[in-house]
């Protein structure tokens, strides 16, 4: 680095992958998809029939990451492939996302397919995307490169956001003759923004080589993967903090992805207006973007534990909140709360994860972190959809979550100061 609070090339090549994908997760896991897939695709079915199906789609996307992640992790390590499968991934999630540009109404299965194989293309860029900060950043600049990315990531895509929300709101303005032909326009424009903005970090990025393989055929690195998986699973009985803290990421992370996906479903459940949410979901975006870079700031200084005891408590706060939640206002508090903390404690835990972690298997240790990460998000959608269901009550499925985030702290105040 040139200067201590300044970024290298590299570190905002990086860090603008964040920026380019996170359109995906805000314009259709978070925002758009869930509405226009309840009165467009899935209109045939009950509220809570249509939200059943979108938390199981998620949980199909979450459960092929979970069990594919390590594997590429270890087979991209060896072959210091990063790249190569980051930009698989890439491509993967952004012909998906096009491909709802095109579908008609009613067809709620390929809707709820294209929507899996997007999700499986932007968790698993994510896989390698994660442990490439290892090649851009060292140990003392991690935290702040790591909120870089993610308060990055909050900016561009809430920007897009931002457009997609004028778009449906006022679609005569843009040339459209309808709020349907808005949405289907506004997924395409999220599949130009990811490819667009993922040029700089294929174009940039050069991957730090930790491992040098002799042979490097396919079937040699394949074999080679499943026993570096045998060994890494092994290893991380070793690493005592990495296996805790695994299993403190495992409940408290899964949380927080549950209510990044699940907010406007349950919001339309319980009768808010689908404008009011999507302008309460654009304000969680711009909010985030700042404060993500505070919360990493503060983690430098008050320290991991302190300051995602604090965002998880908050979330558990969110969660009582939202079960007694009525009018759009109430709705517009509670994205603002989860702004403040949603991406520091998505970037603090990335960063605190990459400094327990041996750098020599670094996209390895990510695999099984994202494992850990997408494990977890198989459960949170289903089990807030699913109790919505069996109790007839979308408020009881919020209130499911807290079986998730108290362990979670508790376990986190477990993770040892040293190995």
């Amino acid at each position: 680095m040139s200067g201590q609070n300044k970024f290298t090339k590299q570190q905002l090549s990086w860090a603008f992958y964040d920026w380019a994908n996170s359109a995906f997760a805000t314009t259709v896991m978070a925002g758009l998809f869930p509405i226009f897939f309840k009165l467009y695709w899935a209109s045939d079915f009950t509220g809570t029939e249509s939200t059943a199906i979108l938390g199981t789609a998620n949980s199909i996307a979450a459960l092929f990451i979970m069990f594919t992640a390590p594997l590429l992790g270890a087979y991209a390590d060896l072959g210091n492939n990063q790249k190569k499968f980051l930009g698989f991934f890439a491509i993967l999630g952004i012909l998906s996302t096009s491909c709802l540009f095109l579908l008609p109404e009613k067809h709620w299965f390929l809707a709820a397919s294209f929507f899996i194989l997007g999700s499986i293309g932007f968790y698993g860029g994510n896989i390698f995307y994660d442990s490439l900060i290892l090649s851009v950043s060292s140990a003392k600049e991690r935290n702040r490169v790591s909120a870089l990315g993610y308060s990055l990531g909050y900016l561009g895509g809430g920007l897009l956001f931002f457009l997609n929300v004028l778009m449906y709101l006022n679609p005569s303005s843009f040339g459209f003759s309808s709020n349907i032909e808005a949405v289907s326009w506004s997924f395409l424009s999220v599949a130009i923004w990811w490819g667009l903005f993922s040029l700089p970090i294929a174009i940039s990025i050069k991957v730090d080589v930790k491992n040098k393989v002799e042979n490097k055929k396919t079937s040699t690195l394949i074999f080679n993967s499943f026993k570096n998986i045998a060994t890494t699973l092994r290893k991380i009985k070793e690493y005592k903090r990495v296996a805790i803290f695994l299993a403190a990421y495992w409940l408290y992370i899964d949380g927080v992805y549950t209510i990044i996906k699940m907010a406007t479903a349950y919001g339309s459940d319980i009768g808010l207006d689908t404008s009011s949410m999507i302008t309460a979901l654009l304000l969680t975006q711009f909010i985030g973007f700042p404060s993500t870079i505070i919360f990493g700031y503060y983690a430098d200084r008050i320290g991991f534990k302190r300051i995602l005891t604090l965002g998880i408590i908050l979330y558990i706060l969110v969660c009582f909140y939202s079960a007694y939640m009525t009018t759009a206002k109430e709705f517009y508090l509670l994205a603002g709360t989860i702004g403040l903390v949603q991406g520091g404690i998505q970037a603090i835990s990335r960063s605190f994860f990459s400094n327990l972690i041996p750098e020599n298997k670094a996209t390895e240790f990510f695999g099984f972190y994202n494992l850990v990460g997408r494990s977890a998000a198989v459960l949170g959608p289903s089990l807030v959809a699913w109790v919505a269901l069996i109790f007839g009550n979308p408020r009881f499925g919020i209130l499911s979550l807290l079986l998730l985030f108290i362990p979670g702290l508790i376990l986190l105040w477990l993770v040892p100061q040293e190995d």
